[in-house]
């Protein structure tokens, strides 16, 4: 009875929900995002924490997807392009973390790179026949390259070499849009299965967390944090800008995931373009 009454209740408050003007959507969503900002700034005193977490929560999605290619033999719904660009930018990144940083965060790296190649390996050679190529269709040098000519102007100002430095900002900016195909593949398909969408809302943790690290910082040093460190005019603006855009680019399919969950429905259904 009680799972009943919930369950109805829910039900409630989506269909008024779905009755209300977009501003009021907006506005809405906009107080749950300041209300979740708020609760991490009280309770997490270091906010490097997010980024570790942000980076836990992406290799524990890659995990669900290896789950889902290793008991279904079925890779379709999947993104080959955005696994392989995850690959691509968690390479680079690795490779600039062992010179730059060599920490937790390369450890991290490394497992998510070594994930990443194995589901890559598993739709390209086991389970090629499920995977659904006519939706990912989405062209990479439309993502590379403006990725790699940002990168060129726009990086850190450190001691390491300049080749070093535009690397990690490519790196940065791919990360920011390297979801794309698979949303993209997503919306054609219309209706996803549970184990991509736990991977891709996984995928609008990770991003939230890791864009709240930088919205709690530039708050609490009144915006001098976007110029510390001697990184330049431009670079940690624009690394804002990017972790921004990728919180906002999944913010959508996150909004339908939890209410495909609260629905009790297994399969995620994304609204007719």
């Amino acid at each position: 009875m009680g799972k009943r009454r919930g369950s109805s209740a829910s039900n409630k408050l989506w269909v008024w929900m779905r009755r209300q003007s977009m501003m009021v959507k907006v506005m809405m969503g906009i107080m749950v995002v300041i209300s979740a900002l708020v609760g991490l700034r009280m309770f997490v005193k270091d906010h490097n924490h997010f980024f570790v977490a942000s980076e836990a929560i992406h290799a524990a999605g890659i995990l669900v997807l290896i789950f889902k290619l290793a008991t279904k033999r079925n890779c379709s719904g999947l993104s080959l392009k955005t696994q392989e660009l995850t690959a691509l930018f968690t390479a680079l990144r690795l490779g600039c973390s062992f010179y730059m940083e060599g920490d937790i965060h390369t450890v991290l790296d490394s497992l998510t790179l070594v994930f990443t190649l194995w589901v890559i390996y598993m739709i390209r050679f086991k389970l090629r026949a499920t995977y659904m190529d006519e939706l990912d269709t989405t062209p990479l040098y439309i993502l590379l390259v403006p990725c790699a000519l940002l990168s060129i102007f726009v990086h850190p100002y450190t001691n390491h070499s300049i080749y070093t430095r535009m690397l990690w900002a490519f790196c940065v900016y791919l990360e920011s849009i390297s979801v794309l195909p698979q949303l993209r593949m997503m919306q054609k398909a219309k209706l996803i299965e549970p184990f991509t969408a736990h991977y891709v809302f996984a995928l609008g943790v990770a991003r939230f967390l890791g864009c709240a690290h930088w919205v709690i910082s530039v708050y609490e040093t009144s915006g001098t944090y976007l110029f510390l460190f001697g990184s330049g005019l431009l670079w940690l603006p624009t690394v804002l800008l990017s972790e921004i855009i990728q919180t906002f680019i999944l913010a959508d399919f996150c909004y339908y995931y939890v209410r495909s969950a609260v629905n009790g429905q297994l399969l995620v259904s994304l609204p007719t373009v």
